[in-house]
């Protein structure tokens, strides 16, 4: 079987027979060059398959379903709230989020965000090849941007604060919960006073200083969720 791995937004089981989209044919056949008979993977959150080129027709792939190659995944939750940046980077901070775990991106506009707008679309695309490549199973999802007022109205979540003031070097795992862990990180100026007192304030938030260093957004966000990632996984 080839290393091709393709997201398949709609239902896969044994023996399905559908067709992939014309991107994706064009992908497997023009540019990967796989042929009738030959097999490649399709996954989403049932798992992951094995599927065989049944037909070619008018450029579009007919394949069918002949194993599961992988059960879903049963993971912990890692959300990440963020200001969105300038587009470069924030395709770049999206992809490695999602290859380090990230199960849902939720876009917060501070009072100094820049940026105030997301290419929603644009993102799901990057998410999804961030996805294929990294040989995860689930795809993170994303929201709309909204307030900080109404991302701390969710009160069923464990947020650790990336806060540059703060002494507290350790994540103290005994406070966590079954609740989705959900790293927030600031926008390019950092948090305004009002703000960080508003996270402060949130019930169970654990302040955690990341770096002693003034780090840009995207690499906060690495940074961050390498260390969350490794320990609650």
């Amino acid at each position: 079987m080839s290393n091709i791995r393709l997201f398949f937004k709609e239902s896969l089981s044994l023996n399905l027979t559908a067709k992939l989209d014309k991107p994706q044919s064009h992908y497997v056949t023009k540019v990967m060059r796989i042929k009738i008979g030959e097999t490649f993977s399709l996954f989403n959150s049932s798992g992951e398959w094995e599927a065989k080129i049944l037909t070619l027709f008018k450029s579009i792939v007919e394949f069918n379903i002949t194993k599961q190659l992988k059960q879903k995944e049963s993971t912990k939750e890692i959300w990440l709230a963020f200001s969105p940046i300038k587009s470069n980077y924030l395709n770049f901070m999206i992809q490695k989020a999602t290859e380090l775990g990230v199960t849902k991106f939720i876009p917060v506009i501070f009072d100094r965000t820049i940026v105030r707008k997301i290419n929603k679309e644009r993102l799901e695309k990057v998410i999804i090849e961030a996805a294929e490549q990294s040989n995860r199973i689930n795809v993170p999802s994303i929201e709309e941007p909204q307030s900080l007022k109404d991302f701390l109205s969710n009160e069923k979540i464990d947020l650790i604060f990336t806060d540059l003031n703060s002494d507290n070097k350790k994540l103290d795992l005994e406070k966590l919960t079954n609740n989705p862990t959900c790293v927030i990180i600031g926008p390019e100026g950092d948090f305004s006073e009002d703000e960080r007192e508003q996270i402060l304030s949130f019930e169970g938030v654990q302040p955690i200083k990341i770096n002693e260093n003034i780090l840009r957004s995207e690499t906060a966000v690495i940074s961050a969720l390498s260390i969350v990632s490794y320990l609650i996984n």
